[in-house]
């Protein structure tokens, strides 16, 4: 999965680059996506995953294990 974040599953998006004249062209807004290890330590392993900023403050704010649990409700292996 390129440039998908795993938790929040944002990804990148379209819109227009707009010039001094106005004149409107296709770009692509990409997500904030940090790659980043966490412990886990109900496990005794260590954790990669690619996440966005928003990401990384929802697991500070819930708890590692919290995010974990539902990420493989959801059926992705970790």
């Amino acid at each position: 999965m390129a440039r998908v974040c795993q938790v929040t599953g944002r990804k990148p998006i379209k819109g227009h680059k707009v010039s001094f004249s106005n004149k409107k062209a296709l770009r692509r807004f990409l997500p904030n996506l940090q790659t980043k290890r966490f412990f886990l330590a109900e496990e005794d392993r260590w954790v990669t995953l690619k996440l966005s900023a928003d990401a990384i403050r929802t697991i500070n704010k819930n708890g590692l294990m919290t995010v974990v649990k539902e990420l493989r409700a959801k059926g992705q292996t970790i």
